[in-house]
């Protein structure tokens, strides 16, 4: 954990000096070429795992059901909180 902070200031510190130069046009892009790049790697890591494809139909549902659960439940909030305050 102390690591993953570290990291967190070490960049916000290289972001806050380099702030003026042309390299920080580019993070976008090298953002979203590294956030794809970790999605391929988990799923490689998801794929070569057999008991995560062998049980990949419950999984799936349950997933499924979480992700409308908690979808619904947004929206259940977000109506309530705009008829409370708005």
């Amino acid at each position: 954990m102390i690591n993953i902070l570290l990291c967190i200031m070490a960049g916000i510190v290289v972001g806050y000096l380099a702030k003026k130069t042309t390299v920080v046009k580019y993070t976008g892009s090298l953002l979203n070429v590294t956030i794809m790049l970790l999605l391929f790697f988990l799923g490689l890591s998801v794929g070569s795992n057999e008991q995560v494809v062998s049980n990949f139909t419950t999984i799936g549902l349950d997933a499924f059901l979480l992700a409308v659960g908690a979808t619904l439940g947004s929206l259940f909030c977000a109506k309530w909180v705009y008829k409370k305050f708005f």
